[in-house]
């Protein structure tokens, strides 16, 4: 029977990710594909490499893309880093931290947990205190954990590891772009993220970036393919369990010698590099205020409309906040009141916050003034038919006092 071309209606996403991606990075998607082999595909591969760099805030030459959405960065990382009986921590602030958990689990390592309440972060000693403690080979967190909104302090526990001789993996996919994040600065070994969030893309491309030691730790596991072998090619360690995700033959297909490994997503290709590019002509300092000032405008409104704000208020990213759903209102038929009456999208959560709080999130695109003003208006109308009693336009004139 015939079917309708894509015809998706309008909808402002305003939860906690996927947003809405800049019409200029699906401008870029829209362009004709090369060959992945092709001089022109080969140069904007090392154009990529050089404007993530300027993202993550290294000069890591293991600055690339997995071809997935930010979960295959994360399983990249540790399926390359981690070998069965290998040790880990993973601190649990929220949903993403039992995910690490959940992958290194299914890597064979030895996995050890601690956990803080969710809507709280680690203070970064106790992070030191249990890697001294446990003394990993890697110790796995997130830095942005939207589950809970909570932003995880990093900038020090990188020089602890440093100096035990402990990797550190962090998935910023939530965070990168819209919170401080440095990743030389802070010598933080790999870092994952995803572009569907701060980065104003859709989702289907993970950047990703390894130190030195980090690199030396997939290549000593490094197994080069039949059939394409040269001379030279020596099987190195235990083999990486994965073949798609297998770091170590990734960094040849990136790297100087093209080492055939799959057919690279051209078009998701396009959209990170313009994801990145307008990031570097906005520069991150300026990204990472741009957030700071739509989210501060967001949490300005909601609790002016009444709402209570979840968690730890000194340790939530920039770019999405929790609110406690009034009592007396069923929360689903609000937020589905909001995407049929407004087109707008927000978010519950997960697990012990499900249906107890919306996430609404300020991000890429979408961290902008109409989008936070439009969204607080809708959600006003919304509270007023759910029987709450805000105070007319107190949501959208507290946001503007914030813009002021």
């Amino acid at each position: 029977m015939p079917v309708a071309p894509i015809d998706p209606p309008p909808r402002l996403l305003m939860g906690p990710g996927p947003v809405n991606a800049d019409p200029r990075v699906l401008r870029a998607m829209s362009a004709q594909l090369v060959g992945q082999f092709d001089p022109w595909m080969t140069a904007t591969m090392n154009e990529t490499m050089a404007l993530y760099r300027e993202v993550f805030r290294t000069a890591n030459d293991a600055t690339l893309l997995i071809d997935g959405t930010s979960r295959a960065g994360i399983e990249a990382a540790l399926v390359s880093l981690l070998e069965p009986g290998d040790r880990v921590l993973v601190p649990v602030l929220g949903r993403f931290g039992h995910l690490l958990r959940e992958i290194a689990e299914r890597c064979g390592a030895d996995v050890h947990v601690i956990e803080t309440p969710w809507g709280t972060v680690f203070d970064e000693e106790q992070l030191a205190d249990a890697v001294r403690r446990v003394r990993p080979k890697v110790l796995a967190t997130v830095q942005g954990d939207t589950s809970t909104t909570m932003c995880q302090p990093l900038s020090q526990i990188g020089a602890v590891c440093r100096e035990l001789g402990v990797l550190t993996y962090v998935d910023v996919t939530a965070s990168l772009a819209g919170n401080a994040f440095a990743m030389d600065d802070w010598q933080l070994d790999v870092a994952t993220a995803g572009l569907q969030k701060c980065l104003g893309g859709p989702s289907g491309s993970a950047p990703i970036s390894l130190s030195d030691a980090a690199v030396d730790v997939v290549n000593g596991r490094r197994h080069v393919e039949a059939g394409i072998r040269e001379s030279g090619d020596d099987d190195r360690g235990e083999r990486i369990r994965s073949n798609y995700l297998d770091l170590a033959m990734i960094l040849d297909y990136w790297g100087p010698r093209r080492l055939n490994h799959h057919t690279e997503a051209t078009t998701m290709l396009y959209g990170a590099r313009e994801c990145a590019r307008l990031l570097v002509e906005e520069g991150m300092d300026a990204a990472v205020e741009r957030h700071r000032l739509h989210g501060s405008a967001m949490t300005a409104g909601v609790r002016a409309l009444g709402l209570v704000l979840f968690g730890d208020q000194a340790h939530t990213m920039n770019n999405v906040v929790a609110v406690e759903i009034p009592d007396g209102v069923d929360g689903d038929a609000a937020r589905a009141q909001m995407l049929t009456d407004f087109g707008i999208e927000i978010g519950t959560s997960f697990g012990p916050l499900h249906g107890r709080v919306w996430r609404i999130g300020t991000m890429g695109w979408n961290a902008r003034r109409d989008a936070v003003l439009t969204t607080l208006a809708a959600l006003e109308q919304v509270l007023r038919a759910a029987g709450t009693s805000p105070a007319p336009r107190a949501g959208v004139a507290a946001a503007q006092e914030v813009y002021a």
